[in-house]
């Protein structure tokens, strides 16, 4: 049996497989105690089935898209040490930044030392600035992180009750932009994940449930509950890969469909082209920056059906920000889903405490209760049709769509809006209809996102870091250092990774997924000395195949893909 659970910020939802079909449901509240949530879930689904049973359980969670979405996390002081080279002009200009000296060059090799004297200096612009959560990154640390850890360690020496978080463990990819965007929100949001991940064990443990425990990544992968801890980062868009991954489970094989996942708090967006979800291939951007993520190409834009709405003056404002549930469910204030319960477009919640919530907006201005949801809903499909639009022009960037397009010998776009979710029955028709697209509303759709997670593929990484001029390797994922046994050129390299990979899957009974390896990530870079190319560093990640188990028929059954 399989296990799929969203924990979003609104509500969780779980669903139970077993043999391959679609054995039970759940969707309950999400409480500030995530232990109570969980629990609930789990025992909605598992009535009379011993927790033994389950084999493996997938969550995909909302909880760190969320706090980034609405800023809901402390800040964050930067001390970076960027050596010589590059200015970082726009990095400069941000005032949580501390330029430290010191540097490692892209070999490994230290050529400025550390300064005790301007790391205690550092530590004091911290204090002065009352950060308790630091990012350390140097450019090159994921060559030789000697000077991340040091600086760490003097920190914590002085601090150790403060948040610090390095470079080369938030990410490990050269681009330091991106991994400094890696190792500052992994500092903003750790705590409160691993909050979430205590939870998860916890709810499983009490139940019985044994079997292997994986978080959705944002690129559609998993990872096991213990690694996420340590790249929580990597779950920012883990809700929508899931919603992504379950449209595509709930529709037939083939299909090009946007994908509208309406919650609570934020509503997510995504593109399913022929069957196959469109990645991004710069990665997750947070704001105005790139990070090291590799993820599908979605967006998660801050209004959902508990979004809290006001009147300003003559307007009604909506707001990026829950703060409970609607009105009509006993909430403290409008919201947009008050406005669907007023116009018989859902059944949830009070009718009569959603004509109040409307009311109270409405009365000063005149308008009745049907006047004030009609405009609110109005404005929540105008806001996520503006937000589509936006999409589609990054979407149509992409390589990915591109090759999509030539291969339909015409420049379109979908036509299929298909809606989970559980405001997607009352928005997804008229964002359909303002976008001229047909809307689809399929089974199971209020729980989409559980189902992404339990029919999502095992994924197994491997990463290699390999000298040629030391004759040395590495493999991260294993903590395994050795001696290359001879000449290594690039497709050597890929080879030995993929070993490594067979090595692990086998390790953990998983080599039934171990087909068409993908290449996650391939840096080359020459060694030279004298006006000689003497060696070559490679830094290479392969990676099982993402995908789903299989496709979610209309009797429930799981269809072979």
């Amino acid at each position: 049996m399989f296990i799929g659970i969203d924990v979003g910020g609104t509500c969780t939802d779980a669903v139970l497989l077993d043999g391959g079909a679609v054995r039970a449901t759940a969707k309950v509240e999400t409480q500030e105690d995530l232990l109570i949530s969980l629990g609930d879930a789990l025992d909605n689904l598992l009535k009379g089935i011993p927790g033994h049973k389950v084999d493996r359980v997938v969550f995909s969670t909302t909880i760190v898209t969320n706090l980034i979405a609405e800023h809901k996390y402390e800040p964050v002081g930067v001390l970076l040490m960027p050596g010589p080279g590059r200015a970082f002009a726009d990095i400069v200009k941000d005032e949580n930044v501390y330029f430290l000296p010191g540097a490692i060059d892209y070999r490994g090799r230290e050529i400025i030392p550390l300064s005790k004297t301007e790391i205690e200096k550092a530590i004091g612009w911290l204090e002065k600035k009352g950060y308790n959560r630091v990012a350390v990154v140097g450019k090159f640390s994921p060559r030789n992180n000697a000077h991340e850890i040091k600086v760490a360690q003097y920190i914590l020496e002085r601090h150790p009750d403060w948040r610090v978080e390095t470079g080369h463990q938030a990410g490990g990819q050269l681009n330091f932009p991106r991994r400094i965007a890696n190792t500052v929100l992994t500092c903003a949001v750790r705590d409160k994940y691993r909050y979430f991940t205590n939870a998860v064990r916890d709810a499983l443990k009490r139940r019985g449930i044994t079997g292997s425990v994986s978080i959705l990544k944002a690129d559609g992968g998993t990872l096991p509950l213990e690694a996420s801890e340590q790249v929580p980062v990597e779950t920012i868009f883990s809700g929508p890969a899931a919603s992504t991954l379950g449209v595509q489970a709930l529709t037939p094989p083939g299909e090009t469909s946007l994908v509208v996942d309406i919650g609570g708090t934020t509503t997510d967006l995504a593109l399913i082209l022929s069957g196959q979800p469109l990645m991004a291939s710069k990665g997750v951007k947070i704001g105005d920056r790139f990070t090291q993520v590799r993820a599908l190409s979605v967006k998660s834009v801050p209004v959902g059906g508990d979004s809290v709405v006001e009147r300003v003056g003559r307007q009604f404002i909506i707001y990026s920000e829950r703060v409970g549930q609607a009105f009509c469910l006993g909430g403290p204030l409008p919201t947009p889903t008050d406005a669907l319960r007023v116009m018989g477009l859902t059944q949830i919640g009070d009718e009569d405490r959603a004509r109040e919530a409307m009311a109270s907006l409405g009365t000063p201005l005149g308008l009745n209760p049907v006047e004030v949801a009609r405009t609110v809903i109005d404005l929540v499909v105008d806001s996520v049709v503006a937000e589509i639009e936006k999409m589609f022009l990054e979407w149509e960037q992409e390589p990915a769509y591109r090759v999509w397009e030539v291969l339909q010998k015409r420049k379109v776009r979908p036509q299929n809006v298909v809606g989970v979710g559980g405001g997607a029955v009352g928005f997804v028709p008229q964002i359909a209809a303002r976008m001229g697209c047909q809307p689809i509303l399929p089974p199971y759709a209020p729980v989409a996102n559980a189902i992404g997670a339990a029919v999502a593929k095992p994924t197994l990484q491997v990463t290699l870091r390999a000298d040629t001029e030391r004759q040395t390797f590495s493999i991260e994922e294993e903590g395994y250092q050795g001696k290359l046994a001879g000449k290594l050129d690039e497709i050597g390299a890929v080879e030995l990774a993929k070993t490594w990979l067979f090595k692990r899957a086998a390790k953990m009974n998983l080599t039934d997924y171990v087909k068409d390896i993908e290449i996650t990530r391939k840096d080359v870079f020459n060694i030279v000395r004298d006006w000689q190319t003497t060696g070559k560093l490679y830094d290479i990640s392969v990676q099982t195949p993402r995908g789903i188990l299989g496709y979610i028929g209309r009797g429930g059954r799981l269809l072979s893909d």
